[in-house]
């Protein structure tokens, strides 16, 4: 059996954010939704590799298609314009999305070679961490596109500015509010 032909229930923190009722259905929804049985370490580890899968799908669409945006900037007219800043700022981005592009396909690779060796939850937890890094390396990949692009288009120091309030935004999306959740979570008492 492969990682990937396992059936995965939904979970019960699937329905977050729905009204239930008293009776622990949804509110208005004519669904009966009941606490289900806890979830075995087999479950979990399945349903968590099917959560990677579709994260990984929606990361590496945007890695490379800003990817192969950037290889054609080389290619424009006024690429040859740029002054040595731009030009080591365009380099840096560069390597950084081929970067983000290799941690957010890794994955793949993990399952391929790894598959039908009994080491799912290693694979898991090796892609959790590929897909963090390479949510770094994807989110440096924006702010110094950013940079490329808005020193060109907005005169002054205020391109720097703008990245900088980008940057901030996406470290407060990406990372602060989802750590501050997890912190959230572990101080609840458990139900």
């Amino acid at each position: 059996m492969t990682m990937t032909e396992q059936p995965v229930e939904p979970a019960e923190d699937d329905v977050a954010g729905c009204a239930c009722d008293g009776a622990g259905g949804l509110v208005g929804s004519g669904l009966d939704v009941r606490p289900e049985a806890p979830e075995t370490a087999r479950d979990r580890v399945n349903r968590r590799w099917n959560e990677i899968l579709q994260e990984t799908r929606v990361a590496q669409t945007g890695v490379q298609i800003l990817f192969g945006f950037l290889l054609s900037v080389a290619f424009t007219p006024l690429f040859g314009n740029l002054r040595t800043f731009d030009r080591v700022v365009y380099v840096v981005t560069v390597v950084l999305g081929a970067s983000a592009t290799g941690a957010l396909i890794a994955p793949v690779s993990l399952h391929r070679f790894l598959s039908g060796q009994r080491m799912k939850h290693t694979v898991v937890e090796a892609a959790c961490r590929l897909m963090v890094c390479g949510m770094v390396l994807l989110a440096l990949t924006i702010g110094c596109t950013l940079l490329l692009i808005l020193r060109i288009a907005v005169p002054g120091v205020l391109a720097e500015v703008l990245v900088g309030g980008v940057m901030l935004w996406f470290g407060l999306c990406w990372y602060v509010l989802p750590l501050r959740l997890r912190r959230q979570a572990a101080r609840r008492p458990a139900e």
